[in-house]
């Protein structure tokens, strides 16, 4: 797999090199970095295929859509005539009008807001629309007007007179990322992201894109930069998204564990329980005993400390307490109260020392003498 890899950047970079041959010095920059742009995106698809083993299909139309996008950059900037340039102009905007559908999808998926099940459907229907006018040049004047191929600083160019239809990719381009900004916001104001951290790395991926798009319609650069930007904003959505996987995994491996204890515990407890009685009812002479060790006197003083505490107890106490009466399992008790096993113990030890025992089969045992007492 890695020669495979070699080989491919290899005849990529060759190709690359042999199509800056063409162009002057400052083309041949433009195009060598459109050409690194592009090698990048490939080894970033690759690299997703093969280090993530659960591949999102919105995050591979993602990787897919930027390289598409810089292929078609470099291709326009070696172009050699109209032609060529138009049809790698077509080429970059095929990666240009999925790429915003991925990036809502995979931040929709990330902060965890449900859509409806015709949203992707109804959105690559429109892309496609889109796609079809952008695409139109040369062959209706929708889009462009007039198109002519030109030589700028050494780069291959269209230069374009705008037709009545080519605001629809802009208005395309602003309704995405006008509604990314809307998700991130709803999904932080609903608590939706774990940190505000999170927030701030879909805001930058968003907003980053749509600065430089503004700042390309405003200026007149001889360079697309929305090609390195797209390169960085899908390294801070696959960065987000590998965040909340493993905070996701860490948070159910808590669970399970937190689960076996308990119920380790509530094994432990039953078990306990069980051989209390058997000792108690395997021990006939228990009583007689009693009363040799003067342990009888000491069973009435307990009955009383018992139940002085018993007014004492604070609400949550007396639900546990009751619940103890009536032999509920601890699992049932912090089911019940929606509460942890170290919540349970921390009321359990207050619980105790208010009615002078020390554990629950001591607890039910007083209360036994103290109920034969006052019958």
């Amino acid at each position: 797999m890695k020669k495979r890899l070699i080989s491919l950047c290899a005849l990529w970079l060759a190709l690359a090199l042999s199509g800056c041959e063409r162009t002057q010095d400052g083309g041949t920059s433009a195009a060598i970095i459109y050409a690194a742009a592009a090698l990048l995106s490939l080894l970033l698809l690759l690299g997703y295929c093969v280090l993530e083993k659960k591949r999102d299909a919105w995050f591979l139309l993602l990787f897919s859509s930027v390289l598409v996008v810089n292929i078609g950059y470099f291709l326009l900037s070696v172009s050699r005539g109209l032609d060529g340039a138009l049809l790698a102009n077509r080429v970059a905007y095929l990666g240009s009008v999925f790429l915003p559908m991925s990036m809502l999808m995979i931040i929709l998926n990330v902060t965890g807001l449900r859509h409806k099940k015709w949203l992707p459907a109804l959105l690559l229907g429109l892309a496609a629309v889109v796609f079809l006018i952008a695409a139109s040049p040369g062959y209706l004047d929708i889009y462009y007007k007039e198109v002519t191929f030109v030589t700028v600083g050494g780069a291959s160019a269209l230069e374009k007179v705008y037709g009545p239809l080519h605001c629809v990719y802009a208005v395309y381009l602003v309704c995405y990322f006008l509604a990314m900004v809307a998700v991130v916001i709803h999904a932080s104001a609903a608590k939706k992201l774990e940190s505000t951290g999170h927030a701030v790395i879909l805001a930058i991926a968003v907003l980053a894109n749509l600065g430089v798009w503004f700042v390309e319609q405003l200026a007149d650069f001889d360079f697309e930069f929305l090609s390195i930007s797209y390169i960085i904003s899908e390294l801070f959505l696959l960065g987000l998204h590998l965040i909340v996987a493993e905070n996701q995994r860490l948070k159910h491996l808590v669970t399970e564990k937190e689960q076996a204890l308990s119920e380790k515990a509530q094994a432990l407890t039953e078990k306990e329980q069980a051989l209390n009685q058997a000792a108690a009812e395997s021990s006939p002479y228990a009583a007689l005993k009693a009363q040799l060790t003067g342990t009888a006197e000491l069973s009435e003083e307990r009955l009383r400390t018992f139940a002085e505490g018993l007014p004492s107890l604070t609400q949550t106490e007396r639900t546990i307490f009751d619940a103890y009466i009536a032999r509920m399992t601890t699992k049932e008790i912090m089911a019940e109260l929606s509460i942890r096993e170290n919540t349970l113990k921390f009321h359990n030890k207050n619980l105790y020392h208010k009615l002078g025992v020390s554990s629950r089969n001591e607890l039910l045992e007083v209360y036994k003498q103290l109920a034969d007492a006052n019958m």
